[in-house]
C-alpha cells in the first residue's frame, strides 16, 4: 500500500494514479455511450413513412441519435416481393451510413409482410436484431377482399405469398420477433392473424389500426423489445 512506501515515491505515485481514467471512462475522461442499433421503419398500405414521426419522435427524446431513426417510403402499390428487394437495399444503405453491424426493424400492418420476406428469403436474418409487427396481417385479412392490385391479393387469408411465407418456421434465424395485436382492429380480420410462432405476441388495449403506431404503452413495450 501507498502508507508503507518511501514518503518520497508517495506524490509520484498519486500524481501518476490522478492521469488514469476512470473506470469505464474514454480517454478526456468522457463514459463512452452505448448507440442503439438504427431502426428502420416499414409503413403499411396506402400510407408513407410520415406516418412513423410519433413514435420516431419518442425514440429521438429517449436517446436514438435522428440518423439511426429511418422512416423509409416505399410505393405501397407494389408485390411485397418488390418491397423486399428494395427493403434489402435500404438496409444495406443505412448499415453502411451509420457504421452498425444490425438494424432493428419495426413495421406497421403491411410492413410486416414485405420485411418478413425479407428475413426468411432474402438473408435478411443476419442483418436484423429485433423485429417488430404493429399490427399486421401475417396470416391474411379478410379486409384485402376489397382492394385490389398485387399487394392486396397478397394480404388475403389462404393467398399463395401467405402460404409459402408461412411455411415452416414462422420466425427464422436469430432476431427477436415481436407482435402486437388490438381487439378493437377494424382493419385486421380477423384480428388472431398477426400472431406468430416463435414471436412474443402481446395483445394491447382496444385501439385501433393506426393507434398501434402512437399508443404511448405500446411504445414503452417496443422500446423494451428492441434494447
Amino acid at each position: 500500500m501507498i502508507r508503507n512506501l518511501p514518503r518520497s515515491l508517495t506524490p509520484l505515485l498519486l500524481a501518476f494514479a490522478a492521469l488514469l481514467p476512470a473506470p469505464g471512462a474514454a480517454a478526456g475522461g468522457q463514459r463512452q455511450a452505448v448507440r442503439p442499433d438504427p431502426i428502420v421503419f416499414v409503413h403499411g398500405w396506402n400510407s408513407d413513412g410520415s406516418t412513423w414521426r410519433a413514435m420516431a419522435d419518442r425514440f429521438r427524446a429517449d436517446g436514438w441519435p435522428a440518423g439511426h431513426l429511418d422512416a423509409w417510403t416505399y410505393n405501397a402499390a407494389q408485390s411485397n416481393t418488390t418491397t423486399a428487394a428494395q427493403l434489402a437495399d435500404e438496409i444495406e444503405r443505412v448499415l453502411a451510413t451509420t457504421g452498425a453491424t444490425k438494424v432493428d426493424v419495426v413495421t406497421h400492418s403491411m410492413g410486416a409482410l414485405s420485411s418478413r420476406y425479407y428475413l426468411k428469403n432474402l438473408g435478411g436474418a443476419s442483418k436484423v436484431d429485433a423485429w417488430v409487427s404493429l399490427a399486421g396481417p401475417n396470416h391474411g385479412t379478410e379486409t384485402a377482399r376489397w382492394c385490389g392490385g398485387a399487394p392486396c391479393v397478397e394480404m388475403r387469408p389462404g393467398s399463395a405469398f401467405l402460404n409459402a411465407l408461412n411455411s415452416g418456421d414462422e420466425t427464422p434465424g436469430s432476431p427477436r420477433y415481436a407482435t402486437w395485436r388490438s381487439p378493437c382492429d377494424n382493419v385486421i380480420n380477423p384480428t388472431s392473424s398477426v400472431a406468430l410462432t416463435g414471436a412474443v405476441n402481446t395483445t394491447t388495449a382496444c385501439l385501433d389500426h393506426s393507434g398501434l403506431r402512437t399508443d404511448q404503452t405500446v411504445y414503452n413495450q417496443v422500446k423494451a423489445h428492441i434494447r
